[in-house]
């Protein structure tokens, strides 16, 4: 049985989601474009211009709220859309589009939710983008006005900031010009990256001088890991070099560690972009880590080379695959715990996304993900664990409350408790998932 009692009374539970993926409105109330929208636009994203209306979370708040707390969790997370509340970057701010993340946290609240604020979930200003976005080294002053105007506007009533969600992703997404012409753009990647935290640092700076005391401010990273995690020799080497790329490049700065040159061949070139006390600037005391975790990074050994990444598994999880390709390893979950919880850039983890993907159908009413459900328990069950050894981990955030926009996989993939029925004005319907999450919150006895 896993209850909710077995986490303990401070253990935060609560659902996620991103401005971009469920509001709609793109270009209501003053809000401009971003490079979402663009990209819909531009045939980047299955079903074309699909993120204009989204799930119309913009137009139907008050129902989602309703959903969200009659599922049970403590806290809502959610991202603001740069776009919508600062124009095209640089302000000035827009009442209007703010008005509607007042109308969202005060309803929280009055639902008795904690709102978790994602400063930044991916929507970049497309006026930003034309003078270079993540690329251009002013981006970190852009960037940090803006989250410092969010921190002001909202800070007297949300108390748990996340800075950023998943710099990796976006560094990933420049490599790949997703929002330019098609990559591959390795420079300009490492470029971001840096900038990306440079800019998460100075943000958080600006945040906590104006947010009060009781403030917690954190961020969001990818947790991956290479698997099998038992390897040794040049296969581990291998794994090694993709793991400071993608976790550590992040975690060390903020932690004042700079980065794993030494680790890494993959970051060695982006020497030419750190300049004299961008290693100081770079770090941040973030009072939460938040890790983001759906499935490891398959290796093979090959010769010469040491290991390249493979969509293949021996365990009998990672015969399981979400929508989106991610294989599945519960402890792969509790393995990134326990190496990261001496990290001191993790002195407290939250795990702000987990879930899965899959094309669900809805049949005579009902949709039945059960190999959700399967997912959710079994990681769960390596999240228990991690708490009966005292490893520093306090809430789980489950992505996300209801289907939405998967980026460029457009409707396809659905990773949502709460059905969105598109062909019916977007009707909203519970899964099994979601009755199952309910009864595990809300029934003493857990659930199986």
């Amino acid at each position: 049985m896993l209850r909710r009692d077995d986490f303990g009374a401070d253990f935060t539970w609560g659902v996620a989601s991103a401005a971009f993926q469920v509001e709609g409105a793109w270009d209501a109330d003053g809000k401009r474009p971003s490079v979402w929208d663009d990209a819909g636009r531009n045939g980047r994203i299955r079903g074309g211009r699909v993120g204009d209306t989204a799930i119309d979370t913009y137009h139907r708040l008050d129902e989602d709220l309703d959903l969200i707390a009659a599922l049970g969790v403590d806290a809502n997370r959610f991202s603001v859309s740069w776009p919508r509340v600062f124009g095209d970057g640089r302000g000035p701010w827009n009442a209007a589009g703010g008005d509607y993340y007042d109308r969202l946290i005060d309803g929280c609240l009055e639902r008795g939710l904690e709102p978790w604020l994602t400063v930044h979930h991916w929507d970049l200003p497309s006026a930003l983008q034309r003078e270079g976005g993540w690329t251009r080294r002013g981006i970190v002053e852009d960037f940090a006005t803006f989250a410092a105007a969010v921190a002001e506007r909202y800070g007297d009533r949300v108390r748990n900031w996340m800075v950023f969600n998943e710099p990796l992703s976006v560094v990933g997404h420049i490599a790949a010009g997703i929002h330019t012409r098609p990559g591959p753009h390795p420079m300009q990647a490492l470029a971001s990256l840096h900038h990306v935290n440079l800019a998460c640092a100075e943000a958080g700076r600006r945040m906590r001088d104006v947010l009060g005391p009781e403030a917690r401010i954190g961020t969001t990273n990818v947790f991956t890991l290479a698997a099998p995690f038992d390897a040794t020799g040049s296969l581990r080497r291998a794994q090694r070099r993709f793991e400071a790329f993608l976790v550590d490049s992040f975690l060390d700065p903020a932690a004042g560690l700079g980065y794993p040159f030494e680790d890494s061949v993959f970051l060695k070139p982006m020497r030419r972009y750190v300049r004299d006390g961008d290693l100081e600037s770079a770090a941040f005391d973030y009072d939460f880590m938040g890790l983001q975790y759906y499935g490891p990074l398959p290796i093979r050994r090959v010769p010469l080379v040491g290991g390249l990444p493979v969509p293949t598994l021996r365990s009998a999880e990672a015969n399981v695959r979400s929508s989106v390709g991610i294989p599945v390893e519960p402890d792969g979950l509790l393995e990134l715990l326990r190496r990261y919880s001496t990290h001191p850039a993790c002195r407290r983890i939250v795990i702000t996304e987990s879930g899965f993907g899959m094309n669900d159908r809805l049949v005579d009413g009902r949709v039945r993900d059960d190999l959700r459900v399967w997912y959710a328990r079994t990681h769960l069950e390596a999240v228990r664990t991690a708490v009966a050894e005292g490893l520093p981990v306090d809430g789980f955030f489950q992505w996300s409350y209801a289907d939405n926009i998967e980026w460029v996989l457009g409707r396809e993939a659905r990773f949502g408790l709460v059905y969105v029925d598109y062909d019916d004005d977007y009707r909203r319907i519970p899964k099994d998932s979601y009755r199952w999450f309910q009864r595990l919150l809300t029934e003493p006895t857990g659930v199986d």
